[in-house]
């Protein structure tokens, strides 16, 4: 049975190609997006779309859509995807932008476990076909540390800690002007947007979601800071910020200024998690790792610490 949606375009959309749009909106791919397109299934206003038609703020876009079977692994190689570690339990990766956690309905694009078995990885069995493996996840659109159990062992302690919080998950990212006080705790939760089902909002029925910020270093309009996230709502660095009323650099979803993006060269948000610690599922030691900031992130980041914005 076909799937459908009917969206208003938010401000930071307006002027984009439909399947830039539906990108962004339904988490789709591109290539989806733009299927569904020459099929007739995105109307603007009333009017068929093709995918390279632009959508206005605050036009409606009427999708429908066949569901596509369920997702499967598929082994792929993946430009600059990193093994930071790895050892009879689990390995660490360094995700690129662009990447999802794991398959799932719509998305066509690469895939950590896809990455990981066309490296000859072996993943645990347990969870979800699509999932094995996966005991945590981060955006298509977020850079960074993931770790994936190998043994049945490890996935079920590591689900354990990430469930039990005792995971520490550090992001350093970049956001809108100067946070006050330079340093918190934002404590709200977080739950669908009541009007915009494909974003996500504080509001008074969310669930439960703790976020810690301290800056690093300030420029003229921006800052960075680490986060430290106590939980692991979807976008919660990102709703938080903004609820804040400091969204991430590059993040005009959730009302950052897009042309500070486009001078800085971003495509995407400023938002990086930079550093993973945990208790080893097998020895109990503490171990620690860390990731550079990838080639996008350090030029914008070197061109805010020379003041040229």
């Amino acid at each position: 049975m076909p799937e459908s949606r009917r969206l208003p375009v938010p401000d930071g959309l307006d002027g984009a190609r439909v399947d830039a749009a539906l990108a962004k909106m339904l988490g789709f791919s591109r290539t989806f997006a733009a299927e569904v397109a020459a099929a007739g299934g995105v109307r603007i206003d009333g009017a068929a779309a093709g995918k390279s038609d632009r959508v206005m703020a605050g036009s409606v876009i009427d999708v429908e859509w066949a569901p596509k079977a369920e997702p499967t692994v598929v082994a792929a190689e993946v430009p600059g995807f990193g093994i930071v570690y790895e050892d009879a339990h689990f390995v660490v990766v360094d995700k690129p932008v662009g990447v999802a956690a794991h398959p799932s309905p719509g998305w066509d694009g690469p895939t950590v476990p896809g990455a990981l078995l066309a490296s000859g990885i072996e993943l645990s069995t347990s969870g979800a076909a699509e999932r094995q493996g996966i005991v945590h996840r981060l955006d298509v659109g977020t850079s960074g540390l993931m770790v994936v159990a190998k043994s049945e062992h490890a996935y079920t302690v590591l689900k354990r800690a990430f469930k039990e919080r005792t995971v520490d998950k550090i992001y350093h990212a970049v956001a809108q002007g100067h946070p006050d006080p330079f340093s918190g705790t934002i404590d709200a939760p977080i739950g669908r947007h009541p009007s915009h089902s494909w974003k996500f909002a504080v509001t008074s029925d969310g669930k439960d979601s703790v976020t810690h910020y301290e800056t690093i270093e300030a420029f003229p309009r921006a800052t960075l800071i680490e986060v430290h996230l106590e939980t692991g709502r979807t976008h919660q660095i990102r709703v938080h910020m903004a609820a804040h009323r400091h969204p991430l650099v590059g993040d005009p979803l959730y009302g950052a200024d897009p042309t500070l993006a486009e001078r800085l060269g971003l495509t995407r948000q400023w938002l990086h998690a930079h550093r993973l610690a945990f208790d080893h599922p097998a020895t109990g030691e503490r171990v620690e790792f860390t990731s550079p900031y990838p080639d996008d992130l350090q030029h914008a980041y070197e061109l805010l610490e020379d003041g040229l914005f």
